[in-house]
């Protein structure tokens, strides 16, 4: 999926970011990307790793899930080709404007990470 869908959608030297699940840390998933992404790719097995457990640090879970979820479960669905038409139209509804402030949020909470050298903090 990756190689077919996503990766001719992004931009030259973009950094690609993945968490550590084991069907993304096999040999053949690491080689694709270490060719794809040559010192641009974030997670487990990488040059630059991605810390286990961290949330609070990545915007599909401390943004995009709990708002889809939210939006998505706003009315009652009737069945799965319904749940599939929400979801598709509350990812539509995800701005440019959105996305820049997510970014932004994310570099926030990158800082605080930083300055605390990786502590434990609570940014609700």
């Amino acid at each position: 999926m990756l190689q077919l869908y996503a990766v001719p959608q992004f931009p030259e030297g973009v950094i690609f970011q993945q968490d550590g699940a084991p069907p993304h840390y096999g040999n053949i998933v690491r080689e694709f990307l270490d060719t794809t992404f040559p010192q641009r790719w974030i997670g487990r097995g990488a040059v630059m790793a991605w810390p286990p457990r961290s949330p609070d640090i990545t915007p599909l879970d401390f943004y995009l899930w709990g708002y889809v979820k939210q939006h998505v479960y706003s009315e009652r669905i009737n069945d799965i080709n319904h749940l599939k038409q929400r979801i598709t139209d509350v990812i539509h509804t995800v701005t440019p404007d959105v996305l820049t402030r997510v970014w932004e949020e994310l570099d926030y909470r990158l800082d605080v990470c930083r300055a605390t050298n990786g502590a434990h903090i609570d940014l609700r």
